[in-house]
């Protein structure tokens, strides 16, 4: 059967825009829909990961010059820095992505059209477009990236004047003096330290137990501590009752409870941002009508190839969940098209040991087993710890909060995992990376030269640090590494 593409792409994001250039190596004929008017890219260039990594980026200049200068005059940022000069710093960074995306995709001569994608059968696509016409494409295959949109917030609308998400926090005018975050999840740390840098007192309210349960309870304790100091307070099980206006205080006021204590509270704030839970981008798409598998949230279900239960039909990015990142969408979206078309064998290896990034001010970043983790599956673990204090580095550059911890078998050495918090945490996880994916052991770090001062040196601390804890458990020093080198 001639189908009119060999791919169709629904959905322009990070998982559709690496599918999209992989198919195009393959030398296959790609079409994306995109449902947006105004940009290509998604969430991911206009109103996400790039836009706030650059209020981030200008953020941690503002703190890297006062921690190195200090205060001027005792102000505070928000008294010295206009919100409007500080959000000019991502204006032409999105220009550049925007053009950037815009030449690959004429570049890889990849078509597009503008419209509401819908899949019409197991190689159909339905596009209606903004003058309410409708056309249907056919491909060999289809992949569906249409991402991921908020939540509804339970007993407060999202105004976008007092009450702000996730997009309309990135045009305000002014540096708040206090802001209420209302989520406990990744874009909640972000954007608290980003503000707190600027000077802003912030209170996070999690409706869960407790914040990024995933995180190594080391590294996790660390974070906490990091953020006390940054004066940013954390209210866990916390359930907003109501969000109003007090004319006689000239604030708005978030009334809350907890489930620990059942009596209102109130925090005063100039605004709250609400960053709760996302849900998938996938009703009215067709999926229902294929019998195309979903979970009771509506991420679609896919096998390790990023396949649906139609076999014609892929998936990848936010629509089938965790973990949400860009970087994982970016890898997904490649993988799903090796399969369709390349490498099958190197899509079903692709998703080993994902790392995490976390944009915090300092970043968090994990790859592979926890140390809980690895002690619930019954290996004997060792861990290595190096305190970004002791880094000659961080001390010069007045950022020495953080821990760099390596997981390692205690018998061979070979490296398990490694979780970070501290400065250019999402850089230095791919040196931990790059080792575990060769199945190598924390020798590497010791035996190597790692340029001096830099953060990487912290690799060789932890690694020294690890071994000198195998050592006083009873097994000798020497015999470690001969062990090793015959493993």
């Amino acid at each position: 059967m001639k189908f009119d593409y060999d791919v169709i792409i629904i959905g322009s994001g990070p998982a559709g825009f690496s599918c999209a250039m992989q198919s195009t190596k393959f030398g296959k004929k790609v079409l994306i829909v995109e449902a947006s008017k105004q940009n290509l890219g998604g969430s991911w260039i206009s109103k996400g990961t790039v836009p706030s990594k650059a209020l981030r980026a200008a953020s941690k200049l503002i703190q890297s010059f006062e921690s190195q200068f200090g205060d001027e005059k005792g102000r505070k940022p928000f008294e010295r820095f206009r919100m409007e000069d500080i959000m000019k710093y991502k204006s032409p960074i999105l220009d550049s992505k925007n053009k950037k995306y815009v030449d690959d995709i004429i570049k890889n001569e990849v078509q597009t059209v503008r419209g509401w994608g819908r899949i019409a059968g197991e190689h159909d696509v339905e596009v209606v477009d903004f003058q309410n016409k409708k056309k249907t494409y056919t491909a060999e295959f289809i992949l569906v990236s249409t991402g991921s949109s908020p939540a509804e917030p339970v007993n407060f609308k999202v105004d976008h004047k007092d009450i702000l998400d996730y997009t309309s926090v990135l045009e305000l005018t002014h540096i708040p003096r206090r802001l209420v975050i209302v989520g406990g999840g990744i874009i909640s740390l972000e954007f608290a330290t980003t503000f707190a840098a600027l000077g802003t007192r912030v209170t996070i309210l999690n409706s869960e137990p407790e914040m990024l349960n995933f995180l190594d309870l080391e590294v996790k304790d660390q974070l906490v501590e990091i953020l006390k100091k940054k004066n940013i307070q954390i209210v866990n099980e916390a359930t907003i009752e109501r969000i109003s206006y007090n004319a006689l205080r000239t604030c708005n006021e978030v009334l809350y409870k907890t489930k620990t204590d059942n009596r209102l509270q109130v925090v005063e704030t100039e605004y709250t941002l609400y960053v709760g839970s996302k849900l998938p981008d996938t009703d009215k798409i067709g999926l229902d009508e294929l019998g195309i598998e979903k979970t009771d949230v509506g991420h679609i279900v896919v096998d390790k190839s990023y396949r649906t239960s139609v076999p014609s039909i892929y998936a990848a990015g936010d629509v089938i969940g965790q973990p949400s990142l860009a970087s994982a969408s970016f890898l997904q979206g490649r993988l799903a098209s090796a399969h369709m078309f390349g490498n099958r064998d190197d899509a079903m290896q692709g998703n080993r040991d994902l790392p995490f990034g976390i944009y915090s001010i300092p970043e968090v970043a994990g790859i592979g087993l926890t140390e809980t983790q690895a002690i619930d599956l019954g290996i004997d673990v060792t861990v290595g710890r190096a305190y970004y204090e002791s880094l000659t580095r961080a001390f010069l550059n007045h950022e020495s909060d953080g821990i760099l911890k390596l997981v390692f078998r205690s018998d061979n050495l070979k490296l398990l995992g490694v979780h970070i918090v501290g400065e250019h945490a999402a850089d230095m996880i791919h040196i931990g990376q790059a080792v575990m994916a060769f199945d190598g052991d924390i020798k590497y770090f010791i035996e190597r030269v790692l340029n001096y001062p830099t953060y990487a040196e912290a690799y060789k601390i932890a690694a020294f640090n690890g071994l000198n804890r195998v050592h006083k458990s009873g097994v000798k020093y020497r015999n470690i590494l001969e062990r090793s080198e015959g493993k």
